[in-house]
């Protein structure tokens, strides 16, 4: 009897385990699932504010990413866009710690649904900002990948304008882009190992560097600058990332 009762008690703990796994799926990872957006709008989420930790992003009441963010992080984490209603909707971006100085950042978007976007989070924790920026997806047709330039490095005084510049390709990919700046898109060789530099425009100092960029084909990314313009180390320091968009 005691073997029997036993067997059945562990038989329901084993369902309600699997079901109760089941429903605290992360949201990042069920919004990213869906990639009919016919009648939605795609987002992604970077965090460029300097010295940002412990973030998490609510929409319209309800919790969208499932994992903290901190400086240089994107949501989704899986370099793809996360499908959400299209319309006005209203974020709210927040440190969970209880003591933290950060300030909360509240705003709405009006996305059109089809389109796809990044939501740029920059400036410092204590005077949190944002700017919403379509990513038209375009696939190559040839075995290229696409990429732009995001200038949000935090800055209180007037700072030059950069340019990106490629150790490969011993050229300028993108110039003259000021703070909070975002370029179209261009060509690039994908499978192709590359250093990057941010520059002042016009000068060969070196700012910040990008090292072992390789981009997948028919791919689309987005290379940051973000960070402390006036740090060269710790934490907030400025530095050069790149994500996926698609």
């Amino acid at each position: 009897m005691f073997s029997k009762n036993f067997g059945n008690s562990l038989f329901f703990i084993l369902v309600i385990f699997f079901l109760a796994s089941s429903c605290t799926k992360s949201f990042d990872e069920k919004i990213t699932q869906q990639r009919d957006f016919s009648n939605s709008s795609l987002i992604q989420i970077y965090m460029a504010i300097a010295n940002a930790s412990r973030n998490q992003v609510a929409m319209d009441g309800r919790l969208l990413t499932g994992s903290l963010l901190a400086s240089g992080g994107v949501f989704p984490s899986a370099g793809y866009a996360a499908t959400v209603p299209g319309g006005p909707l209203g974020f709210v971006i927040r440190d969970t710690l209880s003591t933290t100085t950060q300030v909360p950042l509240a705003f709405s978007a009006n996305l059109q649904a089809g389109k796809q976007y990044v939501i740029f989070i920059y400036d410092t924790i204590t005077a949190p900002r944002q700017r919403t920026v379509e990513t038209p997806i375009t696939i190559p047709a040839d075995s290229t990948a696409r990429l732009r330039f995001a200038n949000f490095v935090y800055t209180r005084t007037a700072i030059p304008a950069v340019d990106i510049f490629s150790k490969r390709l011993n050229q300028n990919l993108f110039t003259n882009v000021n703070v909070t700046e975002v370029t179209n898109f261009i060509p690039f060789p994908s499978n192709f190992t590359d250093t990057l530099f941010v520059r002042s425009t016009g000068t060969t100092t070196n700012l910040a560097t990008l090292n072992g960029m390789n981009l997948n084909p028919k791919r689309s990314y987005t290379v940051v600058f973000r960070g402390s313009y006036l740090a060269t180390t710790g934490a907030g320091a400025r530095a050069l990332s790149f994500f996926a968009n698609y």
